[in-house]
């Protein structure tokens, strides 16, 4: 008998954002990882180089120690000099081939023995320094011209090739390295022997003065030098791979958490927007909503009968008025209870009006609808109610009662039923139960009397909200006012009529916290607002001869440039009478006092529908109805009162018949 019983109208939809920015985050982790991936291998790959540059400058500056090689007696310092210096070139040459080929150094030794295999220190000189890395392949010494002094192979002393490296080296003092991958156009012994790349390095030697004395041309296998950044980079890789999927995980395990707790929020909004707040029961659209599926399980079916009754708290008005609101909510809490304590539980409670309730009983509990109620009024007889220092009060309840489908076989109907029940209930005295009298045999023959449908569905209007049913009556004048302007037949101007007062007939399904919220709705709210149309066609779906009226219900907030809801239907695919009703409807909206908004001028009214005609509304009946309002002699204004639902009787096409879709 709680919210429960009502299914959502709309299946829940996946979190479609939160799945766009985790797919979005987790895009952006890998883009990161990729670029830092790079960025910390061309670091990685550059300051490999660059130590092993740091160490081989060091390894030449080795040979300058002392004035050896440098100075004006020294072996380098012009050609002229070399011939006096034969055997320091020997001893040169000797030491640049015993360090070619030797393997990596390892740890120093002590001072004075050669960090080099076979190579001996210059006297004087400290210990040669260490180069990481795997072995030389070639060093040359290259004279400020151009010119080899020195090699490890004495057959490229005296040779000069050009080359843009060694030139650039000499004329800026700048050392350089780069990755060389075809030894074979430079040094052919060095590819025979079968190494494919090396590190070239351009070690510039100068004076104090900054001019390059020398400049040292070292090639160093690559080979472990690859392998060593392909390592670290390797390592690096694996480092932030395992931050991302870190941080992925904590990702989802944060995303899914927040999709749970959207979850939950959606389902206390749509619970919000089926209970009643006061009572916990379903409220108004959700217990007719109930009805609906009720009944069109029994039509399919073909047998049973299903129940409904309207209850009602005798004098309920008059108890509020005099002891406050607090009172009157403490009965209708009491009257709550006692109808779930003596309903079946297959039956179904709603809160139908401010103090009214509707009992959905299904076929299998149907026969038991009128028992409990008069269960219920006994038990009424021992309950009372205190409020200060006040007697004792007691309460008491009218009910009317009508079944699917001796007494209709369609929503409004049986509502419409058990509403002139409630009515002659009430009428008696109150605390009784009455059922239906009329049944569709008796409605076939139009013996209806003072009472019909169209005046129940506005009854029912009117208990759920008075401003909609001032508004529906409104609208219904404007939309005949639009009609004459037109010239619009006779049938299809009554059409209009009762389309007009039953076009927000949904919104008896919507939450009075949200249909008099006092400012700007939420998208949540605003979705729940627009299934009024929806609503509104389902109720009035079954009447006989409605198709046009169903048309107006439903699409009265299409828009002209296919963007209105819910069938998002453009232009002359409305149906007339729903361009009609938009027009009307939109005027009444903006010259009526809201809870959100004072009513604008008359003036400023037409202005706005003026601003509308092409997007939202028929640009053609916008301006029959401004032009109309401007000039007619007796337009229809905001405020005036209207009779046209009194004393209101069906028109033609709403005659009931035996048949109802």
């Amino acid at each position: 008998m709680g919210a429960d019983r009502v299914s959502t109208r709309h299946a829940r939809r996946p979190p479609r954002l939160l799945l766009v920015v985790f797919a979005a985050s987790l895009a952006l982790i890998v883009a990161t990882a990729v670029a830092v991936t790079a960025v910390v291998n061309d670091q990685i790959a550059t300051g490999t180089v660059n130590q092993v540059g740091d160490a081989d400058q060091t390894l030449a500056d080795y040979f300058v120690q002392q004035d050896r090689l440098v100075g004006p007696d020294a072996a380098i310092a012009g050609a002229p000099t070399m011939a006096n210096t034969v055997s320091l070139v020997a001893e040169v040459d000797g030491q640049l081939a015993g360090m070619v080929g030797a393997p990596p150094p390892g740890p120093p030794g002590p001072p004075g023995q050669p960090a080099v295999p076979g190579v001996a220190a210059p006297p004087g000189a400290g210990p040669m320094p260490q180069t990481p890395g795997a072995g030389l392949l070639r060093l040359k010494i290259h004279a400020a011209d151009g010119t080899v002094l020195f090699s490890d192979d004495a057959s490229l002393r005296g040779t000069n090739v050009p080359d843009d490296d060694l030139t650039e080296a000499l004329q800026t003092g700048q050392a350089s390295s780069s990755l060389t991958t075809d030894l074979g156009a430079e040094e052919h012994d060095l590819a025979e022997a079968g190494h494919t790349s090396a590190l070239e390095e351009y070690l510039p030697i100068t004076d104090a003065g900054g001019h390059v004395l020398v400049v040292f041309e070292v090639y160093r296998s690559s080979d472990a030098l690859l392998a060593g950044i392909a390592h670290a980079q390797a390592l690096v890789l694996l480092v932030l791979l395992g931050a991302s999927l870190l941080l992925a995980v904590l990702l989802y395990l944060i995303f899914r958490a927040a999709a749970r707790r959207l979850d939950r929020q959606t389902d206390l909004l749509m619970q919000a927007s089926q209970q009643d707040a006061l009572t916990g029961l379903l409220n108004h659209g959700a217990v007719v909503e109930v009805l609906g599926a009720q009944i069109d399980r029994a039509r399919h079916a073909g047998t049973g009968r299903v129940g409904l009754a309207l209850v009602d708290v005798d004098n309920f008005r008059l108890l509020n008025d005099t002891h406050g609101h607090a009172a009157g909510d403490t009965v209708l809490l009491e009257v709550g209870r006692l109808l779930r304590g003596q309903l079946s539980q297959a039956s179904v409670i709603g809160r139908f009006g401010p103090d009214e309730f509707l009992v959905v009983a299904p076929p299998d509990c149907a026969h038991d609808l009128e028992p409990a109620l008069a269960r219920m009024r006994d038990e009424f007889e021992e309950v009372a109610v205190q409020f200060g220092g006040t007697e004792r009060l007691p309460i008491s309840v009218s009910a009317g009662v009508a079944y699917y489908p001796e007494h209709g076989d369609a929503i409004t109907e049986l509502l419409a039923e058990a509403t002139v029940a409630l009515v002659a209930a009430k009428a008696s005295g109150g605390n009784a139960v009455r059922l239906a009298e009329h049944t569709a045999d008796d409605r076939l023959l139009g013996e209806r009397s003072g009472f019909d449908i169209l005046q129940g569905l506005v009854i029912a209007v009117d208990t759920k909200d008075r401003y909609t049913k001032r508004h529906s009556e409104d609208v219904a004048r404007y939309a005949l006012f639009l009609a004459d302007r037109l010239g619009l037949d006779p049938d299809l101007r009554r059409t209009l009529e009762v389309a007009g007062l039953l076009h927000d007939i949904g919104k008896i399904g919507i939450p009075d916290t949200i249909l008099r919220k006092p400012g700007p709705l939420t998208p949540e709210e605003y979705d729940i607002v627009k299934q009024h149309v929806a609503l509104g066609d389902m109720i009035v779906r079954d009447l006989p001869n409605l198709d046009l009226v169903r048309g107006g219900v439903r699409h009265h907030h299409e828009r002209w440039d296919g963007h209105g809801y819910l069938d998002r239907l453009i232009g002359e695919e409305i149906p007339l009478i729903a361009r009609i009703l938009a027009v009307g409807d939109a005027f009444s909206a903006m010259t009526t006092t809201r809870p959100y908004r004072k009513a604008l001028s008359v003036e400023e009214a037409l202005r706005r529908l003026g601003d509308a005609a092409g997007s939202q509304l028929d640009p053609r009946l916008v301006t029959a109805f401004v032009q109309g309002m401007e000039h007619a002699a007796d337009p229809p204004l905001p405020g005036q009162v209207t009779t046209a639902t009194a004393g209101l009787v069906l028109p033609p096409l709403l005659r009931p018949s035996r048949r109802v879709a």
